[in-house]
């Protein structure tokens, strides 16, 4: 079963849009388990604009189920922070300081040396390591050596495509999930992945291991409230 970790950035964005603790973010991700998340997803990034560093100190102790911090790691600062939450997993994502949204995967053949250092760092620490890569075979074969435990495929194109082309986006990624089961690397995916397409994505993905959901779940929870949302997107998981 596929398993789904719901990223709680959108909810620290509009609580930091008015100051206070409206929504409250904490209680936001306790109820998100209670309707049936099987993880929780934050992307702390250096000007908090959404997750404060605060809040992953202060999730560690309250959640249930796997904890997925997502980051740079170029990032000292971000490095020491998964080091002492100590979260079930860290996804290695190689975005810039001031950048809107994660838009590409690593290039691990350039980066091997340094993503080998880092993974090992953090697998020292009991901690699995995830690297954000785009469905690229050759990438894929590099997160390998790295020593990385899994993969997160890149999806955005696969969501910007899904409506017109949809039998040929979704090939790369059929093939970078069974390449990745065949060198023994976990799959995970996420960015853009909807209650249209989470699906397909699914049914043409080998051994997809867990996605993880923001911005399209959180909206979409105004219409139909989180705890149904929830459920139609472990819905079509299944």
């Amino acid at each position: 079963m596929t398993k789904l970790s719901v990223n709680i950035n959108k909810i620290a964005t509009i609580r930091n849009s008015r100051g206070g603790n409206t929504p409250d973010l904490l209680q936001v991700a306790m109820d998100a388990e209670r309707f049936g998340a099987q993880g929780i997803t934050v992307h702390p990034r250096p000007d908090e604009r959404h997750i404060r560093y605060q809040d992953v100190y202060d999730l560690k102790p309250l959640l249930k189920t796997e904890f997925n911090i997502e980051g740079n790691p170029k990032i000292q600062k971000f490095v020491d922070l998964v080091l002492e939450v100590k979260p079930e997993q860290v996804t290695l994502v190689p975005d810039g300081d001031n950048q809107l949204t994660s838009d590409h995967g690593w290039d691990t053949i350039s980066n091997k040396v340094y993503l080998t250092e880092m993974i090992s760092t953090f697998k020292n620490a009991g901690i699995r390591t995830s690297i954000f890569v785009d469905p690229d075979l050759k990438m894929i074969e590099g997160a390998k050596v790295t020593g990385a435990d899994r993969i997160e495929l890149y999806t955005e194109e696969y969501a910007r495509l899904y409506a017109s082309q949809k039998e040929t986006v979704i090939k790369p990624f059929t093939e970078a999930s069974v390449l990745a089961n065949k060198l023994g690397l976990g799959v995970n995916a996420g960015h853009d992945l909807s209650l249209e397409n989470l699906a397909y994505f699914k049914q043409h993905t080998e051994n997809l291991l867990e996605v993880s959901i923001g911005h399209a779940l959180i909206s979409d929870s105004l219409y139909f409230g989180l705890e149904n949302t929830i459920q139609l997107y472990l819905k079509k998981l299944k």
